[in-house]
């Protein structure tokens, strides 16, 4: 039987370090990102160097017996982890060596961090290395010469030195006694760890992530980073203080999801950025069915760590738990798996998961919830795969009922607000159902986003600049927030701002057709003719000859003579017009750049009929219609003169 010798403090190996008591590993002094499983795996082997550590030798530290799990997976996937952080190879292994149908063997010499190694046995005759000097050394020294000196001497030095090592040693515990709590306001949810085998079932850790950073977000006194801005960093293998700075937050959190059938376990941990400071890990075990409650009992124990004080409101979201039904649940994360990847074809797999999810649990808020985000999108211009006619009072009745089930849901009281803002045009209704759903989510990003329109629509350009900063700050990796960021600069006549920040997000993304197309409208308002031209050209190019990036290169060809080149992206855009479509709106732009205000106003009464977005009216291009009677009456029908 091994003797068990588990070691406390810092393990040295080559250019890495293991701090068995901060559960960190290092490289070079900076924290490598290493979970808890194969941290545990790591700290096994380096307690016996050069020896074979079974798989079941590891099975039994990793997981008790009557724990579920495919422990071959586990392990092996934790090994691969290990080798991944460590930059080993299987082949050819310099760390972590593979024993056939055994175990697993460390191969490097392992010293105890500022002790004596703890060697490979092929390295066992070699003499030990002398100590290193330390200042506890040199005092002992120091006190051995006393011997040589008279008595009273020596015993005045003596407690002379004595005085001194306790001053030494207990300013040292003083600082750490006195040194402050980090203060921690803003945080990220990284991607959590699926540790399933089936990579078809990383849209439950997905969701478990989603679920977290949602419970998360309700506390107001905390920000929170959005799911686009997190998802990033999935797989990605950045030092943990460089994804604190790109997110521009005090800590972050990390950990794993592990499903067995009906049962979950997860795993996280909160780590101080500045610091890369281990603060708090736990595990929490359960039925699937009691999900939601392992989530919430996750989010509150980081609130308690970082020691914010929340409101009644804010206790009462954190203990708030049902109990679902496992086949819905399941349905309704594939369901935002798959809505969270914008495209129109994904769009159309989520309404699915959605509907079923409904029909596993009639009384399943969340799913009507996903619906009414499904249908919103469809609906959108930027997807266009349904018209607004057909799918908005769709989203509309599922968000109702959403809130008749849970009327705290404040994504169901965004996707209301949404569509009465966009088809009800209903302005007031829509900024009340807004206002509540950041009360109840304040860090809901979307909201914020939505927001940000809905105040523009009332003319408050300022103040709708400045909740699109703060849905930025939510989610800094939005490109379409920052896209849209620039494009209230344009409605507020702030062209060199948004000239800026469309610079800055084609700079994230080169090949964000949006940020093209929104740089060539602000070069346009600034006659700077050419640099629109070629901008927009791109746009067009990018995005598949969208309406929208059409409509904006026309309007510059006309600026830049090009009459003839705007004419033909025109009759094109017509061709491909249908009734009840969205291209009516970019048509009639056309016709206001080429001087025709009469058909430009023909144009906009078909879009009217079909329920457009009025947040198109805003846009400079339709400038040369503001005086003309008609469009003062447009605008008025819809609501918008104030």
């Amino acid at each position: 039987m091994r003797e068990n010798h588990q070691l406390r403090g810092r393990l040295r190996f080559g250019v890495f370090d293991l701090d068995l008591r901060a559960g960190e590993l290092r490289k070079h002094g900076l924290r490598v990102r290493l979970q808890e499983q194969p941290f545990q795996v790591l700290a096994m082997l380096l307690e016996h160097p050069g020896e074979v550590v079974t798989r079941e030798e590891v099975q039994k530290r990793l997981w008790p017996a009557d724990t579920f799990v495919d422990f071959d997976h586990g392990v092996n996937k934790a090994i691969n982890k290990i080798r991944e952080a460590l930059g080993d190879s299987a082949q050819s292994p310099r760390f972590v060596e593979t024993v056939a149908r055994r175990g697993y063997r460390f191969l490097a010499e392992v010293e105890v961090a500022d002790a004596a190694p703890v060697r490979s046995p092929d390295l066992a005759t070699q003499p030990p290395p002398a100590p290193e000097p330390s200042h506890r050394a040199g005092f002992a020294g120091k006190l051995a010469m006393l011997k040589d000196l008279q008595p009273a001497l020596a015993w005045k030095i003596s407690v002379l030195v004595l005085l001194l090592l306790m001053a030494f040693f207990g300013a040292g515990k003083l600082q750490s006694w006195y040194r402050p709590s980090p203060v921690i306001r803003s945080l990220a949810v990284l991607p959590l760890e699926s540790l399933s085998s089936d990579a078809s079932q990383d849209y439950f850790a997905d969701g478990m992530t989603d679920e977290l950073i949602s419970d998360l977000g309700q506390i107001g006194a905390l920000r929170v980073i959005s799911r686009t801005s997190v998802m990033a960093y999935k797989h990605a293998h950045k030092p943990l203080p460089q994804i604190a700075r790109e997110l521009n937050v005090d800590a972050v959190v990390e950990g794993t999801v592990l499903r067995s059938g009906d049962q979950v376990r997860i795993t996280a941990q909160l780590i101080e950025a500045s610091a890369d400071k281990h603060l708090w890990s736990q595990s929490y075990e359960g039925e699937l069915r009691d999900t939601l409650a392992l989530q919430k009992k996750v989010a509150k124990a980081i609130a308690d760590q970082i020691r914010l004080n929340l409101s009644p409101q804010e206790k009462a979201a954190l203990q708030n738990v049902r109990v679902v039904n496992p086949r819905a649940y399941e349905s309704y994360l594939k369901g935002r798996y798959f809505w969270n990847k914008r495209t129109a074809d994904a769009l159309k797999v989520a309404l699915a998961h959605f509907n079923q999810a409904i029909e596993e649990d009639p009384k399943y808020a969340q799913a009507y919830s996903g619906l009414a985000d499904t249908y919103a999108l469809l609906g959108d211009w930027e997807y266009a795969a349904m018209t607004p006619k057909e799918a908005l009072p769709r989203a509309k009745a599922a968000a109702i009922k959403a809130l008749e089930l849970d009327g705290a849901l404040g994504e169901a009281h965004n996707s209301l607000a949404f569509c009465l803002d966009i088809f009800d045009w209903d302005l007031d209704s829509a900024g009340k159902e807004f206002r509540r759903a950041i009360e109840l989510n304040p860090g809901y990003a979307t909201a914020h986003h939505w927001y940000a329109w809905h105040l523009s629509l009332l003319g408050r350009n300022d103040e709708a600049i400045a909740e699109m900063r703060i849905a930025e700050s939510m989610d800094p990796l939005s490109l379409i927030i920052k896209t849209e960021l620039a494009e209230l600069h344009v409605i507020a006549r702030s062209y060199d701002e948004s000239i800026r920040e469309s610079r800055k997000t084609i700079e994230m993304d080169p090949g964000f057709a949006l940020a093209h197309n929104q740089l060539g409208e602000a070069y346009l308002q600034k006659h700077m003719h050419h640099e629109a031209v070629d901008e927009l050209q791109k746009a067009v190019q990018l995005s598949g000859r969208s309406p929208t990036c059409m409509a904006n290169l026309a309007r510059a060809y006309v600026a830049s003579g090009q009459k003839s080149e705007a004419v033909k992206l025109l009759d094109d855009l017509k061709n491909r017009s249908t009734p009840g479509d969205a291209n009516a709106s970019e048509i009639a732009v056309i016709y206001a750049a080429l001087g025709d205000t009469n058909q430009a106003m023909n144009w906009l009464e078909k879009e009217y009929e079909a329920r457009f977005n009025p947040s198109v009216l805003l846009r400079p291009g339709f400038d040369p219609l503001r005086s003309d009677l008609r469009f003062e009456k447009l605008v008025r029908r819809i609501g918008l003169a104030r």
